[in-house]
């Protein structure tokens, strides 16, 4: 099942809603069972339980804001790109829990109406009490 364009446009409003309200199983719906999740680590979770175990401490943690820049939509590959701002408490050596803001972007792939595959990328600069901070390799 292809959706139209309209559809994955509405797939992602529905996904931003619930990233804003911070709503897990609200986005865990628009995953597939066999969702692929790659994050800017290089870390990795395969499956919608794996994602959920992953995701759950920044639930819990709370304190986290992704405000999205853009929106692109490949109906043809039913594929979007969505860039986004993070705003959260720091977790870089030195910076903990002081406010923090990282740009980045996330390629999403669907498969018969669900996201399948999800890469997250971050720039390896971020802003730290706006300050610019250059990501150090650990």
């Amino acid at each position: 099942m292809k959706l139209t364009r309209e559809q994955l446009k509405q797939a992602m409003a529905q996904d931003r809603r619930a990233w804003d309200r911070r709503d897990l199983e609200d986005i865990l719906e628009l995953y597939s069972d066999d969702i692929y999740f790659e994050n800017w680590t290089g870390g990795s979770a395969h499956g919608k339980a794996e994602l959920r175990e992953a995701w759950t401490p920044w639930f819990k943690g709370g304190g986290f804001k992704f405000n999205w820049d853009s929106l692109f939509i490949d109906e043809e590959q039913q594929q979007a790109t969505v860039t986004w701002e993070l705003e959260w408490p720091s977790t870089e050596q030195g910076y903990l829990g002081k406010p923090e803001k990282r740009r980045g972007l996330d390629l999403l792939f669907f498969q018969n109406g669900k996201i399948i595959k999800k890469l997250t990328y971050a720039k390896t600069t971020i802003v730290i009490e706006d300050q610019r901070v250059k990501l150090t390799a650990r």
